[in-house]
């Protein structure tokens, strides 16, 4: 039989994890299987997986040019990344004394402080400066085997600067090697100038920032489930952020024009945006540390996918974490992100994300892999491309420092990629 000519082949494996799922979400008992084919090979062609089995039968049917030995180490899906917030200008050290003083967030936001401190250094901030800053920060999630992220906006808080981070993200999408995907999230607080005028800002947001932002995103360059338009729209449901009525009210509009739907909800308190965000399709709710047993119920039936964010409560020194154990239990898809921010959560580290939730949230490491890779996938609705080493998808995948992919979530603190490929290429 005639072999057929492909891009790359790969091999000398001690493991290939694909977290293979037949393009959907991974829930509940799922999440503990995911998918070790022993001292596997695999073909890349233009940039997708062709094939994937033995290297006896990867060799009687593929020839390449090019190959890659993975020196017997373990090869898993690159990390998808489905929640951060990484376009910003300054930082908040100081804020990082006060709480360790013991400040709380919503008081330290109340001052003046948190979220706007740095919404004034990213006003001020040039376009050219943020994305420099913007590709440092990315840069740290790629060397960390990160090769999809989502990226928000949410530090301007007013139409001019919510855009200028939208071209950013817009930028890193056309200029890095990796796989970006937008999030709009003017509703992330009220600004200080708008302090007391919430359904005014509520209203600026839906008349005039969600329209001008699908202008300037333009152009479709992912199928993404759930948003039409290849952008995403979030709000921050919370106490001294946005009511439930406000967060519908966002919701709605950009539903309607055709944005995909995630909400922060849950952080603090439970307002009921999680079950309205469900009712309404959302890809994921993020955060969920006070989810009632109704709305984990609902989630458990739905394509919705739970992200929770242990370096949040990480960073704050709380022992408290969202109930990853319960939800997964419950039948739940789950997902873990960094949520890499300047203020809650200033860790690029999908393996430092994945022992955390080990060790606090119960999380094998199994199902920690599974979330940060094709169930991140589905929070962003890319699981038809992305997340996991099947025929048909993106060649997204990393060489670990080890011949054991449980290895990341038992060592912490160092970083266990050894080479990061998307689609095919070494970045």
């Amino acid at each position: 039989m005639e072999k057929k000519k492909v891009d790359l082949l790969v091999g000398n494996t001690s493991e290939v994890v694909t977290c293979k799922s037949g393009g959907y979400a991974l829930k509940g008992e799922a999440m503990r299987e995911a998918n070790v084919f022993k001292e596997a090979w695999f073909a890349i062609d233009r940039g997708m997986i062709v094939a994937l089995g033995t290297q006896s039968d990867i060799d009687s049917r593929f020839e390449s040019d090019s190959f890659v030995d993975a020196g017997g180490m373990s090869i898993i899906p690159g990390f998808v990344e489905s929640h951060t917030h990484l376009v910003f200008a300054g930082n908040r050290i100081n804020e990082f004394e006060l709480k360790i003083r013991g400040a709380e967030y919503l008081e330290i936001l109340q001052a003046g402080g948190g979220i706007h401190s740095t919404v004034k250094a990213t006003r001020d901030a040039s376009e050219q400066s943020l994305f420099e800053r913007a590709s440092s920060n990315l840069q740290l999630l790629r060397r960390a085997g990160v090769t999809a992220c989502e990226v928000k906006t949410g530090y301007g808080l007013d139409t001019e600067s919510e855009l200028k981070m939208l071209r950013v993200i817009k930028r890193l999408a056309s200029e890095f090697e990796m796989t970006v995907i937008p999030t709009f999230l003017p509703a992330h607080a009220i600004p200080i100038e708008m302090k007391n005028r919430d359904d005014e800002y509520t209203e600026l947001i839906c008349s005039e920032m969600i329209p001008k932002a699908l202008s300037e995103w333009g152009e479709i360059e992912y199928k993404l489930r759930g948003a039409v338009n290849g952008i995403f729209i979030d709000v921050f449901c919370e106490k001294g952020a946005f009511s439930l009525a406000q967060s519908k009210r966002v919701i709605e509009t950009a539903s309607n024009l055709g944005f995909g739907i995630k909400a922060h909800v849950d952080e603090f308190t439970n307002l009921g945006c999680a079950g309205y965000a469900i009712e309404k399709g959302a890809v994921s709710i993020d955060h969920l540390d006070h989810t009632s047993d109704r709305e984990i119920r609902m989630l458990s039936e739905s394509n919705t996918v739970g992200v929770v964010t242990p370096g949040v409560n990480f960073n704050l020194g709380s022992c408290d974490f969202a109930d990853a154990r319960k939800l997964i239990d419950y039948g739940c898809a789950v997902a873990l992100s960094t949520d890499y921010n300047p203020g809650s959560s200033p860790c690029p580290s999908p393996s430092m994300i994945m022992a955390i939730a080990c060790r606090y949230q119960k999380l094998l490491p199994s199902e920690a892999l599974n979330a940060f890779t094709i169930n991140g996938a589905a929070a962003l609705g890319a699981e038809s491309f992305l997340g996991s080493l099947e025929e048909g998808k993106f060649a997204d995948f990393l060489i670990l420092e080890t011949d054991d992919f449980r290895e990341i979530c038992y060592e912490f603190g160092s970083n266990p990629v050894r080479a990061a490929f998307r689609k095919g290429i070494a970045i």
